[in-house]
């Protein structure tokens, strides 16, 4: 009876580290001008959803509306600062920007990641630094 309980907390503890080795974050995102850093005063909106795996895999795409996006990009740094571009992304479709195929976080992004260290914003032609943004939450 000891090694049939032993053998079941084996094969838990197994499926809990497999279930946490590929566990990802998803986060739905509400993008505004509020958000940029400085604020920008613009009626652009945007929405979507950016998921992260466990190994640091980014994918997931945002849609913009009232904003013609000339460029998006996922960012490193805090809320209330600008920081480099990390990942691209691509524009899919009519004000709809994707993580390209492959995107991955390398481990140090993975921490500022799980610090709440990244942002996407879409910049436009009247906003070249960037005219709406959110900050990626774990």
């Amino acid at each position: 009876m000891k090694l049939g309980k032993q053998a079941i907390s084996m094969a838990t503890g197994a499926a809990l580290f497999a279930a946490a080795a590929t566990a990802a974050w998803a986060g739905e995102l509400e993008l505004s001008g509020a958000q940029e850093v400085p604020p920008v005063t613009t009626a652009a909106k945007g929405t979507g959803e950016i998921m992260v795996a466990a190994d640091g895999a980014v994918s997931g795409s945002v849609k913009t509306t009232g904003v013609a996006g000339t460029m998006a990009h996922i960012h490193l740094a805090a809320m209330g600062k600008n920081g480099p571009v990390i990942i691209p992304l691509t524009k899919t479709g009519d004000g709809v920007w994707s993580v390209p195929a492959g995107a991955k976080l390398s481990p140090e992004q993975m921490k500022s990641y799980q610090a709440g260290e990244l942002y996407v914003n879409v910049h436009s032609e009247a906003h070249k630094g960037g005219e709406i943004r959110a900050q990626l939450k774990p």
